[in-house]
């Protein structure tokens, strides 16, 4: 029998760590994996459902790997919460969280707002193309020392080919499974950073996705670009929603340096597009190149922001260096 809402904890629950909805996630997991529940049931706390984790300072892939490969026991599942945020929950997160749920509201902050990022000729270049590039988003040595974190964490020299191409259980092509640390929780709260996509999404209730980092070194004859080529990261439901994504350029890369590449412009032309293609033909498989894919070079520090309607990718890096990047999105 398939369990309904009614058979599952109330998002009002609060557990030991002292946040609401943490019970009711964790039930809902353990019943898909035991067959009990839909995979795709209660769509509709999507978006509830990253903000706890976000609050929480967790990765989304760690999670539901650890839930669904232990299958722990509710306070095992808070004990690891703490284990990987080594005991740093963050307290004022969790308390805005539990108002947000609960539709009440704390204290507003007496300091000043942060200045606009985005000029008005940013805006311009939003509104046209779909993407704008944030210059020293975040200081050089900050990417310096987040660079070194992350050869340290897949034991590599920057400066030695022969270390880039060794396995590591990390390594999930050029993604790295590298999502806790003080460095990445840094730059993912870059003022700048922020404000840029309170801008955008003309809000300031935002949460910050706690996502993985990159690593993209130039590709061999034994070690071929691996992807992710041009794609999108959203369901082509028509109309598709507004939403927003982000790459933080740790490194210098040029356009031959396996670039951050995307498709212009397209989020005025998806739903056009979208109609043009034959019956039950599968968008990700078209020929996305073809639309006029651009990669764009930074410096280190850079910060792309695009619309998520816009095909996106990687591309293969042709250069000497390896590509540095760390992934941060912000969203309602």
């Amino acid at each position: 029998m398939t369990k309904t809402s009614l058979d599952l904890v109330a998002s009002t629950v609060t557990s030991q760590l002292g946040i609401l909805h943490l019970k009711r996630y964790w039930a809902k997991k353990m019943a898909i994996r035991q067959g009990q529940l839909a995979s795709n049931a209660f769509e509709e706390e999507t978006h509830l459902d990253s903000a706890l984790l976000n609050a929480l300072g967790l990765g989304l892939e760690p999670t539901i790997q650890y839930l669904f490969q232990v299958s722990p026991s509710f306070p095992d599942f808070e004990a690891w919460i703490q284990l990987v945020t080594g005991g740093l929950v963050n307290r004022d997160k969790i308390d805005t969280f539990n108002a947000r749920l609960l539709g009440t509201t704390l204290a507003e902050s007496s300091d000043p707002a942060t200045e606009p990022t985005l000029s008005g000729a940013d805006l311009l270049h939003w509104d046209t193309h779909g993407y704008v590039i944030i210059k020293e988003a975040i200081s050089r040595q900050d990417c310096e020392e987040t660079i070194g974190l992350i050869c340290d964490f897949l034991g590599i020299d920057r400066y030695d080919p022969q270390t880039w191409y060794t396995p590591h259980t990390a390594r999930q092509g050029i993604m790295v499974q590298l999502f806790t640390h003080a460095l990445l929780t840094k730059n993912r709260e870059s003022p700048r950073i922020r404000a840029a996509y309170e801008q955008l999404w003309g809000r300031r209730d935002l949460w910050v996705s706690h996502d993985r980092v990159g690593f993209n070194p130039p590709q061999t004859d034994s070690w071929p670009f691996p992807g992710p080529h041009l794609h999108w990261d959203v369901r082509l439901d028509r109309p598709v929603s507004f939403g927003l994504q982000g790459l933080l350029y740790l490194s210098d890369t040029q356009v031959n340096q396996g670039a951050f590449t995307l498709v212009p412009g397209f989020q005025h032309q998806l739903t056009h597009w979208l109609a043009q293609l034959p019956p039950r033909a599968d968008p990700q498989t078209q020929d996305l190149g073809a639309l006029g894919a651009i990669p764009l070079a930074g410096a280190a520090g850079d910060f792309i922001l695009w619309h998520h309607a816009l095909p996106h990718g990687s591309s293969p890096n042709l250069a000497a260096a390896p590509r540095f990047v760390q992934y941060i999105n912000y969203a309602p």
